[in-house]
Order: structure tokens, then sequence, then C-alpha cells
């Protein structure tokens, strides 16, 4: 950082202070280094004065400047020179920090759990900006912090995660905020540059080639004496990817006739499980799902100094994110089962389903997403004492645009065989499902495609846009004549907004297959890190489910439901002041930082839907809800203020060794899906269940009081210890609260059932719908399970956490290693079928590296391990298993200008596992395999 940097949250880090830092912490050393440049420490000495570290290194030593100098707990990750972090993924490098864990996607880090508290509890933001989100996958949920995997590392230059509430840091976030830094053209006076070329090589990867591009170039420049400075970084990154999963679709509860006396509960353990509930599985899954993904990211930043103390600052940033994705599924459904064996805990381990089929899935995904952010900045030192900061900006995240004008995210299509002629088992008693079939009754193979007929098919476009406009002031007062050193004071407001458009259509179909290309993919090597691979299905279906749908088309069955329309908009003014005060007690210095922050947000949302008119027997399957053609608009509102005061307290009980404790009052805003008002039909089939969902913009966000303790003994140069403990005490959690009672129709009348006596002709899937088919009042009426949120309970989460950091003197040799053990008081009870919360996300977790230096060679090797922990709760929680990564990176300086590097990830081809309330009860087994990159930078 240049001496004119200065982090936001009064976290100040110039290349003056680092050089000090690193200079004072030299000269501890008995063993100096020469007076000379020497490329085995990548440092330059002058006379033997001053030195510069560079590289990994340096890196270190920033981050460690910005723990020990920070108020409060505050970890943070440098870039070891501009336009070089040092991960390619910012996930994968902030979870090298003790608290921080990450969920993966694909293969690649996505959301961040800090402390045990998931990616909703935490709040990123960019340059201190608040920043949205997007994703038209229904999966990702529509979640509030910026996502990560939007954002190339090469443009970064640090990252900080305040893991205590201050006054002047943003709200959101209980387990962290994260703040993303770029770099600005006055942190680095002069010209700088760089420039980086890379292949990936994905090992699993079989859309397209296994290598695919990317580069990446930073340049910076300082004009007319200093007063003007311009930088400009782009990258751009393809990658194609294989994803490969077993698993099944989920548990259900007592789902089979329990009088079957070929139903075998025998087993199960009645003193703990006294009312023999079983589990039984949906079904057994075999997918591989090939992707491809192009991502661009581009910052312009235009500064300028017009007079002494006035800096003005504007800038872009933009991200382009676009992923197809074709997945494909061999599987088959246990609708209920005929033979069944149950295990202790009630999971039924051996499942048989006679006289059924087989199904032939496919699926067509696109996630595109486009963010854009305008802001300005100006910072003015009024005067010696007095400084004033603004900063503004409106971003945007967009994705999938377009979609009212037939952009789909998601194209489904499934096949199967005809009538009921396959006997199908699976069996749930290893680290992976087995299956098996018999087709003997079929004529020909279950995989003949003349034994295969269209079954259903569904369409989704789901759009979603996230707007944000924000303002913030802020000042110090600043003095060195007392112990009040300092008055910060600020106030800001946030405009945040998100819109969503819902295409969904899902209709049972019969059509012919007659040019429909159909093959299949032999099983291989597919989850060949599992043991009983083998004994899956032997290949899996390969066809495109948008050609399918054309085939719908064509023949003339294909409709398209209504869109739905859902938002939410929150507006939050925001004041805050605090204090920083220096004395000694002793002879030890001490620094207190107290501050509060008042908070007042306005919640409204709304829903637009046409009309319900009545449910139609469509087929044995399906009740399809009948809307009309008026959209109808419903609006609620809500709204919350809140007071969240800080302290820290921070005393240095000799120069090296560092204790502190602070006390923070902390919030999260709640889920924003969960608050739309619409009402959604998730289960409607004959014989129910009958299941819908509505949100609650009443919700009050959460709130967490902290306590943190923590010592840091900073012993010799680069290398420290630190041990903290820390407790959180939250409020307002949410659980799933629900109703039994009707659904009415446009005109105020409750939803009857025309299945339950139908009349002739019926079930009929004509298009428009057969009226003796549609609910009539003379049908019973239907009993929904209507299910909403609410804030319910409370909970305690408290924790260690320990880093070390050690240099071995001028070996080039580092080691770095930390560790977290976290608990809560609110657990999982897999025999609770009432329970409403369990804390998900928390688990222990480590971090080993060690890395070497020296002589132009840096080499790196990082493992990471995180416990297993639940993932959600839900109608049947997800739990996922423990999860080892091993990563490596080498690089080495050709001369000043020119480096070659390679990067290995996840080199032991670790693998992910879920499951639901027991371990042999499988929801996802998936395999990526490693993946490798090669490349050089050049640095002028």
């Amino acid at each position: 950082m240049g001496i004119k940097s200065c982090f936001r949250y009064s976290v100040c880090v110039s290349a003056l202070a680092i050089s000090q830092l690193a200079t004072s912490a030299y000269a501890q050393d008995a063993s100096p280094p020469p007076a000379s440049k020497d490329t085995a420490n990548n440092s330059t000495a002058d006379n033997g004065n001053v030195i510069v570290v560079t590289g990994l290194r340096k890196s270190l030593n920033e981050s460690e400047a910005i723990k020990r100098n920070a108020n409060g707990v505050v970890d943070a990750i440098s870039a070891e020179d501009i336009g070089k972090f040092p991960d390619a993924n910012l996930a994968e490098s902030i979870q090298r920090i003790a608290g921080v864990s990450i969920d993966r996607k694909n293969n690649e880090g996505n959301g961040v759990t800090v402390r045990g508290f998931g990616p909703g509890f935490n709040l990123v933001t960019l340059n201190g900006r608040q920043m949205p989100n997007a994703s038209s996958l229904i999966s990702d949920g529509i979640t509030r912090s910026f996502n990560f995997q939007d954002l190339s590392s090469d443009g970064i230059s640090a990252i900080e995660v305040y893991k205590t509430g201050r006054a002047d840091v943003p709200s959101g976030g209980i387990g962290a905020t994260i703040n993303i830094l770029t770099p600005r053209p006055f942190d680095r006076p002069g010209f700088h540059g760089t420039l980086s070329a890379k292949g990936n090589y994905d090992t699993t990867s079989k859309l397209g080639g296994k290598i695919t591009p990317e580069v990446s170039g930073v340049v910076s420049d300082t004009f007319a004496d200093g007063r003007l400075g311009l930088l400009v970084s782009a990258s751009y990154s393809e990658r194609n990817s294989r994803r490969q999963r077993t698993g099944t679709q989920g548990w259900v509860r007592n789902r089979g006739n329990r009088s079957n006396p070929n139903l075998d509960l025998s087993a199960i353990d009645t003193s703990v499980n006294p009312t023999q509930a079983f589990w039984t599985p949906w079904t057994v899954d075999l997918d591989v799902a090939d992707s491809n993904r192009k991502r661009t990211n581009a910052q312009v930043v235009l500064q300028a100094e017009p007079v002494d103390g006035l800096v003005l600052t504007a800038d872009y940033t933009m991200s382009r994110y676009k992923e197809t994705t074709q997945m494909h599924r061999m599987s088959f459904w246990f609708d209920r089962p005929d033979i069944a064996t149950a295990d202790k805990n009630g999971t039924l381990v051996d499942v048989t389903t006679l006289n059924d089929q087989l199904n032939f899935w496919s699926w067509d995904y696109l996630n595109d997403t486009r963010n854009d952010s305008f802001g300005g900045n100006i910072k003015w030192d009024a005067t010696d004492n007095l400084s004033f900061e603004l900063d503004a900006h409106t971003s945007t995240a967009h994705s999938n645009p377009g979609t009212k004008d037939g952009q789909a995210a998601e194209v489904l299509a499934d096949l199967k065989n005809p009538g009921t002629s396959v006997d199908i088992n699976g069996t749930f008693t290893g680290v992976i499902p087995t299956a098996s079939f018999d087709d003997s009754a079929l004529g020909g193979s279950a995989y003949d495609f003349s034994n295969i007929v269209s079954d259903l098919y569904q369409v989704r476009g789901y759009e979603v846009k996230n707007r944000i406009n924000q303002v913030q002031f802020s000042g110090q007062w600043k003095s060195d004549d007392s112990a009040l050193r300092a008055i910060n004071f600020g106030a800001n407001y946030t405009d945040y907004k998100v819109d969503t458009l819902t295409e969904a259509t899902f209709r049972f179909v019969d059509v012919p297959l007659t040019g429909l290309d159909y093959s299949y993919i032999p099983r291989g090597n597919i989850l060949n890190a599992f043991p009983g691979a083998d004994k899956l299905f032997s290949q899996i279906p390969n066809y495109s489910a948008t050609q399918f749908v054309d085939l719908v088309k064509n023949a003339g069955q294909f409709a398209l439901d209504p869109p739905q329309y859902n938002g939410v908009r929150e507006k939050t003014w925001a004041g805050y002041v605090s204090l920083d005060l220096e004395t000694d007690f002793h002879d030890m210095p001490v620094k207190i930082d107290a501050g509060v922050r008042y908070e007042k947000t306005d919640v409204s949302s709304y829903s637009i839907a046409n009309g319900i008119i009545a449910l139609n027997y469509r087929h044995v399957q399906e009740l399809q809800v009948i809307r009309d053609n008026t959209p109808a608009t419903q609006n609620l509102y809500g709204g919350y203020s809140e007071f969240l005061p800080n302290i820290d307290f921070r005393i240095d009980l000799t120069p090296n060794i560092v204790a502190r404790a602070s006390y923070s009052k902390t919030i999260a805003r709640s889920s924003l899906s969960a608050m739309f008002p619409q009402t959604n039909f998730l289960n409607s089939r004959p014989g129910g269940p009958f299941i819908a969902s509505q949100g609650n913009p009443n919700l009050l966000p959460y709130v967490s009081n902290n306590l943190d303790l923590s010592f840091e003994w900073y012993y010799k140069p680069s290398s420290y210890v630190s041990v903290g403990l820390f407790r959180k005490w939250v409020d307002n959690f949410i659980g799933a609260t629900a109703i039994n009672g009707p659904i009415y129709d446009v005109n105020g009348q409750p939803l009857t059932d025309p299945s339950v006596n139908p009349r002739p002709g019926c079930p009929d899937s004509s298009n428009p719908p057969n009226p003796a088919c549609l609910s009539q009042p003379s049908d019973p009426v239907v009993t929904w399970q209507i299910n909403t949120v609410g804030n319910l309970k409370s909970a305690a989460v408290d924790g260690v956490e320990a880093t070390i950091q050690h240099v071995f003197g001028d070996t080039g040799f580092g080691i770095i290693a930390n560790g977290t053990l976290v608990h809560g008081n609110v657990n999982l009870d897999p025999y609770d079928f009432t329970q409403t919360l369990a804390l998900t996300g928390l688990s222990n977790s480590y971090n080993l590296v060690g890395f070497y230096e020296k002589h132009g060679l840096q080499v790196r090797v990082a493992y990471n391990w995180r416990d297993k922990f639940l993932q959600s709760l839900g109608a049947e929680p997800i739990n996922v298993d423990a999860y080892g990564q091993l990563d490596a990176s080498a690089s080495y300086q050709i001369n000043d200008h020119f480096s070659v590097f390679v990067e290995g990830l996840n080199l032991n081809n670790a693998t992910i596992r879920r499951y639901a309330r027991f371990e042999q009860q499988i929801r996802d087994a998936e395999q990526y395999g490693p993946r490798f990159s090669f490349g050089v930078r050049a640095k002028f």
C-alpha cells in the first residue's frame, strides 16, 4: 500500500508503516540480512538500514500489521504484489483465516462461514460498499452477500475480516463483515503494470477442451506530479468442469404401508425411536453435469488531488458471469416400497418396489449474471485535526435478463419405461447407495430406446435484479494532545431493492420421441473415489432437454403458466459516533474504542400473480393450479430499529504481547425470500400432502451480543501466535411454523379436490383444461399445510480460535497453522420431529500451510479441513460430512519482469457427501477431481 493509502474503518496501513514494521522486526533478529540484493529472502537492503520485503513474506507482514494495529479482532489477507493475490479464488484464500470455513459449488469456494455462521449471517462489502447479488439458479436462492464466484482475485489488493462489531462498520454481519479491497492508483505512485496468462486444466472435464484460458492485467500510473492517477484492471477466464454425483432426492418419514408384512421394522431401537418412525428414500440417482463458465471482470479508477488534502475518486466496476450446464441423470423412484428393511435408526436401508419404471432425466441450465457499479468518493482533510469523507455508489446485479422473452434458467425433461414392468432395488448401507433392477418382464432391456416413452417436462425462467443505492458520510476529529485521540462520526443511507420474476411450467406429457438425439454415457470411472461405485447404474442417458421440449411444442402440448413477481425493498438510515482513547496503565499502552450505531429500516414487500381459479385433475400424479388472466398485487409492510453499541479494549502487556477484550452488538437481516408475501404451492398431488408456503415481511433481524477475548504474541519477524475466545448470544432466530387450513380462490371460496371422486373422463391432460376435471363446490375442501416463518427462539455460540505463523529465520521456510473449535447450545435432535430451530454451519476446522520462498522459488502447500455440520433444517435436515482438501502452488522468478507458476487444487480428489438425519440417509455424494493451472506472469 502507498503512503496515502488508508483502509476504511480506521485501519490505516501505508508503505511507510510496513517498511518500518519490517525494519524494526529485522532489527530484533540476531542475523540481519547482508547489505545487498538478496534474492534468497526476496528483500533489498540499502546499507543495512532499510529493508523492503516482497513476495509472500511481504503479504504476511502486511496482514500481520493489519491484525496487530486494528481496534477489535480483525484478520486480513494482502496481495503479494499488484495483481497477485495468493489464491485464484477469493473464498479459497479467505478460508485460510482462523474461524473461516467455506461452502463449495462446482469444486470452487463459494459461500463463507465465519465462527459457525453461514453466508446469510455475514456481510460482504467491496471497498466498504454493500454490493448486490443475483443468481438465476433456484438452488442458489436469493442471498444478500456478494457472490465470490463473480469476482476474480487478480484485481484485489486485500481482504479484511472484521470479527467484532464497530460503530463505523456497516451492519449485517453476525459472523463477520468481510471487506474486499481493490487497488487505487494513489496507493502506489508511479507506473506499475502486470499481465498474467494461464491455462486451467480440469481433469474430469468432458464438455469442450480440458484446458481453458485465463488472462488478467492491471495497469496503474500517476501523472501531473502525482496529482492525477488512473488504474485499469481486467480479467477473463473460462472453465470447463464436470460434477459427478449419486444420491437421492430426499427422505420421507413414514412413507409406506406400515401394515405391509414385507416392511421389516424389527431392528429399530425403540429406546430412542419409540414410535418406530421410518424413513423412505425418494429415489436413487446417478448424475453427471458438464458446465462451461465464462467470467469477465474489469475496473477503472480515476483519482485526482487538485489541492493538498482533497482527494477525488471515481470508479466503475463490472463483472459478467455466464455458466451453462448440461446435466443427465439415471434414476428410479420409490413411491411406496413393496419390500423394505429398516436399520436401528429407522432408515429403510434395503428397499424394493415392484412393477415400476426407470427414469431418464436431462437438464439444461443457464445462469447469466451482469454486475455494474458506479461510485464516487471525496476525502477532505479540512484541517490538521479534522477530516471528512463522502462516498456514494449505485450498483446492480441482474441475472438472466430477458426471462419474459423466453430465456429459461432451467429446462427439465424426463423419459421413462412404459407401464409398470421393472422391479427396482436400492440399498443404503454403504458410503453411497447401490442400485439394481430386474427388467426381464419388459421384453428387451430397460435401456433400449424402443422401451422408453415421454413422461414430463419443466421450463422455468427465473430473473433476479438487485439494486443498491448507498450514500455514506464520515468524519474524524483527531488530536495528539490528550487521552481522547479521535472522535469518529458519520451517517449513511442505503436503498436496497430486489425484484424477481418466475415463470415455471410443469407438465406430464405423452409425445412421440421420433427425432430425439439419444445416446448413453458409460459409467466408466464416474465416482471412482467412492467404494461401491461399480454397483450403480451401468450408464446414464444423454439427450437434450431443450430438444425434447421442442418435440412437445411441435406436438401442440406445450403450455406456459402466467409469470409471478416478487420483491422486497429496504430503506435504512444509520448514524454513528465513536471515541478513540489512548492512555497508559502501569507503563503499558492502553487503547479504547467505544461507539454506538443507530439504524432504522423500513421494509415493504410485494407479490404479483394471477388469481387462482381452481385445481385441475390433469394427471394421476398432478393437481394443476389454474389461474386467471388478471394479475393481482399483494403488499405487506414491516420495519425495525436497533441501537448497536461496541467497546474495544486493547493493552500492550509488553512490546510484543497484545491483549484485547471486545463487546459488540450486531445484526444480520432476514432472508429475502422469507419476506415475499406470495402463496407458493409446493405439493398438490392427488391424495396429498397439500403443502403451500407464504412469507413474512415483519421478520426482525437476527440480533447478536458478542464477547471476544484474545491474546497475541509477535515474538519475531513475520511470526506470531494468537489465541481468541468468543461467545455470541443470538436472538430472533427464524424458525418454521405452519398452520392448517384452506386456500381461497379469486371469489373467496376454498379450493376443493376434484380427484377424490373424479368425474367421467378425468384425469385429462387437455389444454385448455377439461371443465369436468376442475374443482367444483361439491368436491371436498382441501386442507393445506401452509408453511411460514417467524422469529421464534434464541441461541448461543461459543468457541476458541488459535493461529501460529512462524518463519524459520533466513531458511526461506515457514508455516501457518490455525484451528477453530465452535459449539452451540441448539443442536439437531434427529428424533425430534417438531424441531423448528437448530444452529446451521457450526463445525470445527483447521488449516495447515507450509511455504518456501528463496532464490526466486516460491512453493506453498495448504490443507484445509472442516468437520461435519448441519447445512439446513427444513422438512428433513441436510448434514454435510467432514471435508479436507489439499492445494499446492509453485512459482519461479526468472528475472525482475517474468515469472512462471503452476497451481493444483483438490490434489487429494476430496469428495463431498451430504446426508439427512442419519449417515445412512445419503442425499448427495459428489466428486470433481483435481484441477491444475499453469502460466506466466509479467511485471513492468
